[in-house]
């Protein structure tokens, strides 16, 4: 029996595990963590139960190949309910004017016609242009490079949609899109739907997702998640090393022979995959000996493909509210600064739909703000006096709690910081590069990364993780880990096994 040695235990390395033991393999994964998971994670504090990752997990609609992916490695499953929330967004105008993300695309189209009918032709392409990709499914199957010619021209023609919508909106950005629309409720909600600098495009398939069912949330969030596929990954006879972080690898030639831990361990392997950060991969384990030029282009160009972190707040308010939408954007009575640029905006999402995220009668709120590079020299620079971070952490959980009361005056007083977490945060714990939450940013001028997780030069060893696939995020790590298995198999003459 060949022996899979597994760096990194999260969602890629659960899944590759999960995937080597049903194949045949003898698997260990590694974790640095005590707790598996990776960046899909949560955390406690006082009483509250943080959710550190999922937004929208992407493969909840039934029947659809992702979806079936995901029950296969236990993430998902019968006795798994799914929250279906009926808005992916409330944004907040500055008047007032509430716009409407609603589930139901019949529902959004008629609520921003009352809006404004004026911008009547414009909303309805942009329904349509949603609706068309309601044909997009994310591909499962074979990763690119194992396909054959004809396989490749299938999957081409299945995302035809895609490619037209990609065409028509992939080099245009969010704020020229917003120009579209003539009220400045509807501008306002494309413009601030993700940063500048943003691909109109990414609003499209994350509507896409979200109105076709595609796009909801698992009960329990993000550790519950990994914990199930931990479960899943155990019962079927794997191994797993907590506390166990790989600092080193003995390298002969072109195999990788042993991975030395930090605690003192090392462990040998037939083959070894690399669920992990891949500039950690290249630049700490493999000593910049065997660089790729994928990688390279894009960690040497930040401004092209910035990485995405952010600072994310997690309150706990006394009280369990009524007239909170799940995800809010509104405006800041009194804006304040973050690493020098202001505040006029924050985003809150309301935990009221998970009981056990909070004591009895209260609730968790957390409030995400998204961090590119200058943000992260920043907390690198503050993370370096102990004080002066917890500090500055400390004044930005009050800043948070004020706008709330000031939005909602019932809630003055009974509101607390529970935690600040900063890109400092997700790179101790998880070796993130510069904090990064997902891989490179979809700009206007990025390309998007198709990488087999191949290294040349070396033949037993493999990247894999949401860094191989476009903007990164769970299910990218998740196919990635299933790829992984795929090309062991292939390369041992085994038939592979769903």
């Amino acid at each position: 029996m060949k022996k899979v040695l597994i760096i990194g235990g999260g969602i890629s390395g659960l899944t590759a595990g999960i995937f080597a033991q049903k194949n045949g393999f003898e698997s260990v994964i590694l974790e640095k963590h005590h707790t598996l998971g990776g960046e899909c994670t949560g955390w406690d504090r006082q009483g509250y139960h943080v959710d550190g990752c999922i937004h929208w997990l992407i493969g909840t609609k039934e029947g659809t190949p992702i979806n079936e992916l995901w029950k296969t490695v236990g993430a998902l499953g019968e006795d798994v309910k799914i929250h279906h929330h009926e808005s992916f967004l409330t944004y907040e105008h500055e008047d007032g004017q509430q716009v409407h993300l609603y589930r139901d695309l019949e529902r959004l189209k008629a609520s921003w016609l009352e809006i404004s009918p004026e911008d009547k032709e414009a909303i309805e392409e942009f329904c349509n242009t949603i609706e068309k990709l309601h044909s997009f499914e994310i591909p499962v199957g074979k990763p690119m490079d194992m396909m054959n010619p004809i396989e490749k021209i299938k999957l081409m023609l299945s995302m035809k949609d895609a490619g037209a919508v990609l065409q028509k909106y992939g080099k245009i950005g969010l704020t020229d899109f917003a120009k579209n629309f003539k009220h400045p409720a509807l501008r306002g909600i494309l413009e601030t739907f993700l940063p500048d600098g943003y691909s109109a495009s990414m609003v499209f398939f994350a509507l896409a997702g979200f109105t076709k069912g595609q796009a909801s949330v698992p009960a329990g969030g993000s550790k519950a998640l990994a914990m199930r596929m931990k479960e899943r990954y155990l019962s079927l006879g794997g191994k797993i090393e907590p506390n166990c972080e790989v600092l080193e690898l003995e390298i002969e030639e072109d195999k990788v022979k042993k991975a030395l831990c930090a605690n003192g361990k090392s462990f040998t392997a037939d083959y070894f995959i690399a669920a992990i950060d891949a500039n950690f991969f290249f630049e700490k384990l493999l000593k910049s000996k065997y660089p790729d030029p994928q990688f390279q282009k894009r960690f040497q160009n930040s401004d092209v493909y910035p990485v995405p972190s952010e600072l994310r707040i997690s309150i706990g308010y006394e009280g369990v509210p009524s007239d909170v939408p799940r995800t809010l954007r509104f405006p800041v009575v009194s804006p304040f600064l973050v690493n020098g640029k202001t505040m006029d905006r924050l985003q809150l999402t309301n935990y009221d739909y998970e009981p056990d995220f909070a004591p009895e009668g209260k609730t968790l709120f957390s409030v995400t703000i998204n961090q590119f590079n200058d943000d992260y020299e920043a907390w690198d620079n503050l993370s370096k006096e102990k004080e002066v971070y917890r500090k500055e952490k400390e004044r930005i959980g009050r800043e948070v709690v004020k706008a709330i009361a000031n939005r909602f005056p019932e809630m003055d007083g009974k509101l607390k910081v529970l935690d600040v977490a900063t890109p400092k945060t997700f790179e101790r714990y998880c070796n993130s590069y510069r904090g990064g939450i997902i891989a490179f940013a979809p700009t206007l001028e990025s390309k998007a990364m198709d990488h087999s997780g191949k290294v040349k030069g070396l033949k037993n060893i493999q990247l894999s993780g949401q860094w191989l696939q476009g903007t990164g995020g769970l299910p990218p790590a998740l196919i990635t880990g299933k790829a992984s298995v795929m090309r062991l198999c292939k390369k041992g003459k085994i038939s592979f096994k769903q």
